[in-house]
C-alpha cells in the first residue's frame, strides 16, 4: 500500500476486526477493561443524583446530621469511581502493551524473513518507522482509543437516560443545541483525516532522511555537504511542523465552539429551570443535577476528541503497519531437503536471471530477431549460464563491474530466484533443500563487512550456542588475526561499535574470515573478500585462505591475481555471459581473450 493509498478512516471495520485478533491471548484482560468500562458508565451518574437528593432532602430543610452522612456516602462513590478508574487505565495499558508487543515480534520476524529484493526497494528508515512509532501509536488504541471511546459513548447514553427520566422537557431544552455540536463534529473529523496522514507521511521521511545521512556521514563530510543536507533537512522539518500545526489548527477552533455550545447549553438550562422553579415544577436539585449532567456530558465529547485523535492516528498507523505484514516478497520455502552434510558439487544448467522478475517473459532458447527482442536480452542479468564445480574446488569469476559475478553467488544460496534454467547443488536441485539448511552450507565473506554492535565474540559467532569458545580462538589463530583481537580491549569482549567503527577495514574484514570458518560450511564464497586488506594483511592471510578452502567448495569473486592463480577453474563473466573458462594458464594462451585482456591490464603492473 503507497503513502497515497493510506485514507485514515477513523472507523475501519476490517482494521479493528484485524487488531481484535492479537487480543485473544489476553480474554481475560480484555473483559476485565469492558466490565470496568461499563461500572464506570454505570456510576457516572451517581453523584449527580446524590447531589440532587442532599439539595432537596436536607440543605433546603436544613438537616445538618442526614447532610453529614450525605457527604460521607459521596466521598466513598468518589473513593470507589477512583479505584475502578484506576484498575481501567491500568488494564487497558497492559492489554495495548501486551498486544503491541505480540505485533511488533510478528512484524520484525515477517521482516526479516523477507528476500532482499523487498529491501532493494524499500526504505529502511520506513521499516523502522513502522516497526516502533506507527506501532506506539496503535497501542494508544487500545490503552486510549477504543474501549475509552465505548466507555464515553456508553456514559452519554447513561446520562442522556437518566435526564430524560428524571425531566425529559427540560433534557430537549438543554440538548437544542446538540445538532449544532455533532455537525461541528463531523466538520472536524472530516478535516482531520488527511492532516493526520501527512504527520506520519512527514515522520516516516524524517526517520528515513536521519536514517541515510547518519550512516553516510561520512560522505556528507568528505565531500563537504554539511550545509546542503542541512538545507534538506529544515525542508523536510518544516513540512512535518506544518502538517502538525494544521493538526493543531483544527482543534483551536473546534474547542472554543464546544465551550460556545456548552454556554448556550447551560444558558438554556439556567433560563428554563429558573422558570419551572418559580412555577414549582421542578425542584432545585434538579437543576443542580442537570448542571452536572451537562459538564458531564460535554466533558466525555471533549476526551471523545481527543480520542478520535488517537483512534484517527492509530488507523493511519495500523494500515502502514499491516501493509508490511501483507507484503509477500518472500522466497518460497518449500524444500523438504535438509541433509546433515554435503560434498559441494555444483552446477549451473541454463540459468537465466533478471532482479526485475515479472517483466520479462521470454525463453531461454529462443533466438533474437528484432530489435525488441534485443531491448529484451539486455534486461537479463545472466543469460543461459552453465557450468560445473567439483566438491572440493576453486572456482574463480571473474569480469567487469556489473558482468553477474556477485548475482551469481546470491542466487546460489536463494537470496533472489532465478526465472529460467536449473542450480543443482549435489545432483539435487537448491529449490528442493529447506532454504535454511541450503544456507547453513554456504559461508560468504562479503567485502562490505557488516558487524553489529557487540562483542567481538557474538560477531563471530552470532549467537550460535553450537560454537565454542575454544573453536573460535583456534579460528582466529588460523586466519592470523588472534593476536590483534587480544590487544583489543577485553579481547574477544571487546564492544564493536556501530558498523564496526572502531576497527580498521583490514580488521573487520578479518573478523568476517573468522567468522565463516567457525560455521564450517561446505561451501565457502570470498566476494572481493581480500579488497579491503592491505597488501602486507593481504600476504598473511594467504595461507589461511588456502587452509579455509581446503576440503571446502569454494567460490571466489576477486580482481587480485593471488588467489584466481590457484583456482581449479577460472570463469569469465561479460554482460551476464560466460565468455570464457579455463585455468589461469588456459586462458592465457587464449589470443585476444578477455582474460588474457584483464591480466595485462591489471597484472603486469605489478611484475608478474
Amino acid at each position: 500500500m503507497s503513502e497515497q493509498k493510506i485514507t485514515g478512516k477513523t472507523y475501519d471495520s476490517q482494521l479493528l476486526q484485524r487488531m481484535a485478533r492479537y487480543m485473544s491471548p489476553y480474554k481475560g484482560i480484555f473483559w476485565a477493561s469492558v466490565i470496568l468500562t461499563i461500572l464506570l458508565a454505570a456510576v457516572a451518574p451517581a453523584l449527580p443524583m446524590l447531589v440532587e437528593y442532599t439539595l432537596d432532602k436536607y440543605i433546603l430543610k436544613a438537616d445538618a446530621t442526614g447532610l453529614t452522612w450525605m457527604l460521607i456516602i459521596m466521598i466513598a462513590l468518589l473513593i470507589v469511581q477512583t479505584v475502578i478508574r484506576y484498575y481501567h487505565t491500568l488494564a487497558t495499558n497492559v492489554l495495548g502493551q501486551n498486544v503491541i508487543r505480540d505485533i511488533r515480534i510478528q512484524v520484525f520476524n515477517h521482516i526479516i524473513n523477507l528476500r532482499l529484493k523487498y529491501f532493494d526497494n524499500t526504505a529502511i528508515g520506513k521499516l523502522i518507522t513502522r516497526t516502533i512509532s506507527d506501532l506506539e501509536t496503535i497501542s494508544n488504541i487500545f490503552s486510549q482509543g477504543l474501549i475509552q471511546i465505548i466507555g464515553d459513548l456508553l456514559q452519554l447514553v447513561v446520562i442522556a437516560g437518566v435526564m430524560f427520566y428524571t425531566d425529559w422537557q427540560l433534557t430537549l431544552i438543554v440538548l437544542i443545541p446538540m445538532p449544532l455540536l455533532i455537525w461541528a463534529t463531523y466538520i472536524f473529523k472530516e478535516s482531520m483525516k488527511s492532516a493526520f496522514v501527512d504527520v506520519r507521511t512527514w515522520v516516516s521521511n524524517l526517520n528515513t532522511f536521519l536514517q541515510e545521512h547518519i550512516s553516510g556521514m561520512a560522505i556528507i563530510q568528505y565531500f563537504s555537504r554539511e550545509k546542503q543536507e542541512m538545507e534538506k533537512f529544515k525542508t523536510a522539518n518544516s513540512k512535518h511542523r506544518d502538517a502538525h500545526i494544521r493538526a493543531n489548527w483544527y482543534f483551536s477552533i473546534f474547542f472554543p465552539v464546544l465551550e460556545i455550545i456548552l454556554a448556550i447549553a447551560i444558558g438554556l438550562l439556567v433560563w428554563y429551570g429558573s422558570k419551572q422553579i418559580l412555577a414549582n415544577a421542578i425542584s432545585p436539585g434538579v437543576v443542580v443535577a442537570f448542571l452536572m449532567y451537562i459538564n458531564m456530558i460535554f466533558r466525555p465529547i471533549r476526551e471523545l476528541i481527543d480520542k478520535f485523535n488517537t483512534l484517527q492516528m492509530g488507523m493511519v498507523s495500523a494500515e502502514r503497519v499491516f501493509d508490511v505484514l501483507d507484503t509477500k516478497e518472500f522466497t518460497p520455502d518449500t524444500g523438504t531437503f535438509s541433509p546433515d552434510n554435503i560434498a559441494g558439487e555444483i552446477e549451473f544448467d541454463n540459468v537465466w536471471f533478471t532482479y526485475n522478475e515479472g517483466t520479462i517473459r521470454r525463453e531461454a532458447d529462443s533466438s533474437i530477431t528484432d530489435e525488441k527482442d534485443v531491448s529484451t536480452q539486455e534486461k537479463w542479468v545472466l543469460k543461459n549460464v552453465s557450468f560445473h564445480v567439483q566438491p572440493g574446488e576453486t572456482l574463480a569469476l571473474v569480469g567487469a563491474t556489473g558482468a553477474g559475478k556477485s548475482s551469481t553467488i546470491n542466487i546460489l544460496s536463494r537470496f533472489y530466484e532465478i526465472q529460467q534454467g536449473r542450480i543443482l547443488l549435489d545432483g539435487k536441485d537448491i529449490r528442493a533443500y529447506k532454504l535454511d539448511s541450503l544456507r547453513q552450507h554456504i559461508a560468504t565473506v562479503l567485502q562490505d563487512v557488516f558487524l553489529f554492535s557487540d562483542t567481538v565474540f557474538n560477531n563471530i559467532t552470532l549467537y550460535n550456542s553450537d560454537i565454542t569458545e575454544e573453536e573460535v580462538i583456534e579460528a582466529a589463530k588460523k586466519v592470523g588475526a588472534y593476536d590483534f583481537i587480544m590487544r583489543l580491549p577485553g579481547g574477544f569482549d571487546y564492544q564493536v561499535q556501530e558498523r564496526g567503527a572502531t576497527l580498521s577495514s583490514g580488521q573487520a574484514q578479518l573478523i568476517s574470515f573468522i567468522r565463516a570458518l567457525v560455521h564450517d560450511p561446505a561451501i565457502l564464497i570470498l566476494d572481493e573478500a581480500t579488497s579491503s586488506i592491505d597488501t602486507e594483511t593481504e600476504l598473511l592471510i594467504q595461507t589461511a585462505i588456502e587452509k579455509m578452502m581446503a576440503g571446502r567448495t569454494a567460490i571466489v569473486i576477486a580482481h587480485r591475481l593471488s588467489t584466481i592463480q590457484r583456482a581449479d577453474k577460472i570463469i569469465v563473466f561479460d554482460k551476464g555471459e560466460i565468455k570464457e573458462i579455463g585455468t589461469h594458464r588456459e586462458l592465457l594462451t587464449i589470443e585476444d581473450g578477455y582474460y588474457k585482456k584483464l591480466y595485462d591490464l591489471q597484472f603486469n603492473s605489478l611484475g608478474i
